[in-house]
Formats: C-alpha cells, sequence, structure tokens
C-alpha cells in the first residue's frame, strides 16, 4: 500500500480554508485565550528588545496578538505590520484594533513562507503559535530574518511536548483511536513538530540567527464552564474536518529568540 505524499499547497489551502471557517468562533473566546496568553505576548516583546518608535512584524497575526501588544510598546512613533494567512481572521483583527484605538498597526494578507516586504526593513518581529505549522521552516526563518535590520531580533513561541499540552495531545490522542486516523507523517509540520528544543534551536541557526536562546513559559486557560470549554474552536486541530476542539487546562510553551549576525 502506497503512503501518500504530503503537499504543501493543499496544506496551506486547507489551513486557509479552515481559519476561516473558524474566526468566528475565535473571536467568541478571544477575552479567555488572551487573558491567559497576556504574559506571553509581553515576554516575547520583551525578549525582541522591541522600543518606542521600532518598525515590528508579527506573523501570523490570527485575531491581532502579539501585534497590539507590539504596537502598545512602540508607540504612536513606531509601527507593526500585522500579516495572516486568513482573510477572516485579519478582518476581525481589523475590527479590533479599531476598539482598542491602536492607529500603528497595518494588516496584510500574506504567506509567512513568501513575505512581499522590503528587506531590512524591520527592527524587530514576532511570532506565537505557528512555526511549527509551516512547510519550509528554514526558507521561511530565512527570509524572515532578510527582513531585519542587522541586529534585529526575533522572538517566537510554539508548543512544547504533547505531555507538557494535554489540552490538546489527549483530546487529539483520543481522536485518532476512535477514527483510527494513521499519525502524521514523519517531518510535516503539525502542533508538535518544534516541540524538541534541538530541532527548534537548530532550525533557527541554520536560517542564519545568532545568539539563539530557547526559555519555556507555562500559560493556563480558564473556562467559566464545561460547555464554553466544549464550544471553542481548536487551535491545533491537525484533522480536515475539526473534529478536535479547544481544551481548558496548563500548557507548556517553548520561546525561541534570535538576532541576525552582523552585515
Amino acid at each position: 500500500m502506497s503512503i501518500p505524499s504530503f503537499d504543501p499547497t493543499q496544506y496551506k489551502a486547507g489551513q486557509r480554508r479552515e481559519w476561516g471557517v473558524s474566526a468566528d468562533g475565535w473571536k467568541r473566546h478571544w477575552n479567555i485565550w488572551e487573558q491567559a496568553a497576556q504574559h506571553l505576548n509581553e515576554r516575547l516583546v520583551e525578549l525582541a528588545r522591541i522600543r518606542p518608535g521600532h518598525r515590528v512584524l508579527d506573523v501570523a497575526t490570527g485575531l491581532g496578538e502579539p501585534a497590539f501588544t507590539a504596537a502598545r510598546r512602540v508607540g504612536p512613533n513606531g509601527s507593526v505590520v500585522a500579516t495572516d494567512l486568513s482573510p477572516a481572521m485579519l478582518s476581525l483583527a481589523r475590527e479590533e484594533a479599531v476598539r482598542l484605538g491602536l492607529r500603528n498597526v497595518e494588516f496584510r494578507e500574506m504567506d509567512a513562507e513568501e513575505p512581499d516586504l522590503p528587506a531590512q526593513s524591520f527592527d524587530a518581529a514576532l511570532c506565537r503559535w505557528t512555526l511549527m505549522f509551516l512547510p519550509h521552516l528554514i526558507t521561511a526563518l530565512t527570509r524572515l530574518r532578510e527582513l531585519l535590520v542587522p541586529d534585529g531580533r526575533f522572538a517566537a513561541a510554539v508548543w512544547g511536548s504533547p505531555e507538557n499540552v494535554p489540552f490538546t495531545s489527549v483530546p487529539m490522542g483520543v481522536i485518532r483511536r476512535v477514527l483510527q486516523l494513521a499519525p502524521p507523517l514523519a517531518g510535516t509540520p503539525g502542533t508538535f513538530s518544534l516541540a524538541d528544543e534541538h530541532v527548534l534551536e537548530r532550525s533557527f541557526t541554520q536560517a542564519g540567527f545568532a545568539e539563539v536562546a530557547i526559555e519555556r513559559q507555562t500559560l493556563t486557560f480558564e473556562y467559566p464552564s464545561l460547555e464554553k470549554f466544549i464550544e471553542a474552536p481548536s487551535h491545533f486541530c491537525e484533522h480536515p474536518h475539526h473534529a478536535c476542539r479547544g481544551v481548558c487546562g496548563p500548557a507548556r510553551n517553548d520561546l525561541a529568540a534570535g538576532r541576525t549576525s552582523d552585515w
């Protein structure tokens, strides 16, 4: 029996479609997620050494974080470009920026692996919970590095190992057993594809980043009821029909930061 090959183009089309379908659900649960993740947003901004007046890129911003946190840090003399593959998510992010009164954020629909932006146009870059879903990670990181000024910094968050993220690994495991789904092909993108810190660090180094450092952060997502918990859209579903849904509980993140080499 032949093993199906991984098609990056089809995969990205599915990602765009699934984020469009789940966008409204994310908006309904936005407050719960951002309450849990705000200290992570702030830490990413700190690791990237973002200061007033900086120009910042947020890759795959979703509903707008950590772009909004960065926008408050850079102030009126700075700017943030927030990109995402999903026009539906970007539309909701724009609405949230208006509600927050943030005028220094520009939203652009863009593939993280093919950024249509000028070289050396940003002082810092951020990415939360997306690198592990990129089919061509080294290429994406290399292109992102080229967008930074000399000594520019990039900080990103990915999910830790499955045993440290039970709120998604447990339901995903149950679903795979019940539906008799085959495990993901080795080397393909997925929630835990960068859980190995050595793989994460090596990816940054191969893309040309220097002084790469990794640290761990723990988040706890609290839902007011079981019903709200079951309704939550999945940030991590790897089944094309959204079989798994969001869950509450503690989860460990690995944060990676690096700077560009002197050019």
